[in-house]
């Protein structure tokens, strides 16, 4: 078909030398044609009957067979004559897209009622050329500024999830604006409406303004009934659309031409931006959209070899300015549900299987979940009684507050960040004694995390025995080699250290004589 084509290419520059009233001969000097060959041709131009203009404006098929006619026998003529009237409907067959169609199966139910018919490559070559006569695409003029076409990407970008390597698929939205190709790429959580709006909303801030229309496919999460003429769209696009002072439209069904330059966006999104990320490895989706963004304006910024521009130039010079100014905020899109408060004092957001902590006080309760992309909001009876970023990209994981936790969940919590200056701090304002004790304790680990237990029990006993008497029981503690916390609550316990201090008050002084001897006595 590549040979082909070319002769018809060279056919019409012949036709089109002919029309400038060029000598056989200075027309073999240009296209290096042989002047046998472009006699003939000429012979078969004059006995046709049309004028140079008249054969120059016949399609490729038709010229076609005037240049290189069929085999003038009777079997070729009625082969045709009988193939011809089911072109239309072989072509139809064809087109449609979910019926698994080939040309060979085409081919091969032709032969079965006519077996002397064309064989396989004759057919297709009929088929092809109706095909594409009756199939020419129209061009599109895109007027600055009118129109921002949006697609999803047919395939994701995938993040990872770092606890446990599982892979997870960002759906990718593409908008474009057609008459310049400046176009914007984002990865999402979901295709769902409420990560579609946001992303839409970062669209239009990336481009600094608002087109006239939006034109979509007929996605789910835009149409809710698609239609030729008059589609209808979900009340939540509506509103969006509203607040943008822009138009909906939707393509008809199964018409992706309707949107070639989106089409073309994705492609370029593939070759820009998904090549340059097959080595990288994101656990993050924001670590994600912010390398995607970072490609993104390179792409835009690439000179286009057809203008001797990059679309973020053309963007500048033929669009920016008609664009509609964004509005002072953006469109929010909220969504609400109800949950019971669990003893973990937790509620589940059951879209992505993330657990909120509110205030201990209110398990049990019924509370409602006011939420959007970034933001949760916990209300019972019309007050807000917590407030959390949301969670993106992973399921089934916790996000707590400190201060919602009970006292005894709180300070297990405080211990679990708490290091050795925490503690000894903590001591030396019992006494010098307890001081002591503790950093005892903290160096007899091999790792001093090991220790972290028994400095704090030792501490909390402040709490039951006083000040006085944990300063008191320590120092009883430090005259053995070892300290431990055990040692320390059994002379708590046992009044140990209230008898100490009873002996010594009560304890005689002996006076200072001569008789007492020293210690150089025993050596």
């Amino acid at each position: 078909m590549a040979n082909k084509a070319l002769t018809m290419l060279q056919v019409r520059r012949i036709l089109k030398l002919f029309m400038e009233e060029s000598s056989q001969r200075e027309i073999h000097r240009s296209t290096g044609i042989h002047r046998l060959t472009l006699k003939n041709y000429l012979h078969r131009f004059k006995s046709s009957g049309k004028t140079f203009s008249e054969l120059f404006e016949l399609s490729d098929y038709d010229l076609s067979l005037l240049v290189h006619p069929p085999r003038s026998n009777k079997t070729t003529d009625e082969r045709y004559a009988d193939l011809y009237p089911q072109l239309q409907r072989l072509s139809e067959e064809l087109g449609k897209k979910h019926s698994h169609l080939t040309k060979q199966v085409q081919w091969e139910e032709y032969l079965q009622d006519r077996p002397t018919g064309y064989q396989y490559s004759q057919f297709c070559y009929h088929v092809e050329q109706y095909m594409q006569q009756h199939d020419a695409t129209m061009p599109q003029q895109h007027q600055p500024g009118y129109r921002l076409q949006i697609d999803f990407a047919g395939d994701p970008i995938w993040i990872i999830e770092p606890l446990t390597r599982e892979r997870i698929a960002c759906p990718v939205l593409v908008c474009t604006l057609p008459c310049s190709s400046f176009f914007y790429v984002e990865p999402l959580s979901s295709a769902r409406q409420e990560h579609l709006i946001p992303a839409l909303n970062r669209a239009l801030t990336y481009l600094g303004g608002v087109p006239k229309n939006i034109l979509s496919d007929n996605m789910k999460q835009v149409v809710t009934k698609a239609s030729r003429y008059e589609p209808i769209f979900n009340e939540l696009m509506e509103q969006w659309a509203l607040h943008y002072q822009t138009n909906m439209q939707a393509t008809r069904i199964v018409r992706p031409k309707d949107k070639p330059s989106v089409e073309g966006s994705v492609h370029h999104a593939y070759q820009q931006i998904y090549a340059r990320l097959r080595n990288e490895e994101f656990t993050s989706l924001n670590a994600l959209k912010y390398r995607v963004l970072q490609l993104l304006d390179n792409a835009n910024d690439r000179l286009m070899t057809d203008y001797g521009k990059s679309r973020r130039q053309r963007f500048i010079e033929l669009e920016q300015e008609l664009l509609h100014p964004l509005p002072l905020t953006d469109f929010t899109y909220k969504r609400e549900t109800t949950a019971t408060v669990k003893k973990n004092y937790h509620v589940i957001l059951g879209e992505d299987r993330c657990q909120y902590s509110v205030p201990h006080e209110y398990i049990g309760k019924i509370v409602k979940l006011i939420y959007d992309e970034s933001v949760v909001e916990v209300f019972l009876d019309f007050q807000r009684i917590a407030l959390h970023q949301r969670i993106v990209g992973r399921r089934g994981v916790y996000r707590t507050v400190e201060e919602y936790m009970p006292e005894s969940h709180r300070r297990y919590h405080q211990q679990q960040g708490w290091t050795e200056e925490d503690f000894t701090s903590k001591a030396a304002a019992v006494g010098p004694c307890t001081e002591e004790a503790v950093l005892r304790i903290l160096s007899s680990k091999a790792f001093v995390q090991q220790s972290f237990d028994a400095c704090l029990g030792i501490i909390r006993l402040q709490k039951t025995y006083g000040t006085s008497r944990l300063e008191a029981a320590c120092g009883i503690a430090l005259q053995v080699p070892s300290v431990s916390y055990r040692l320390v609550h059994n002379i708590l316990e046992n009044n140990r250290d209230k008898a100490t201090a009873a002996a010594e008050y009560h304890a005689p002084m002996l006076p200072f004589h001569d008789n007492i001897r020293g210690k150089e006595v025993y050596n």
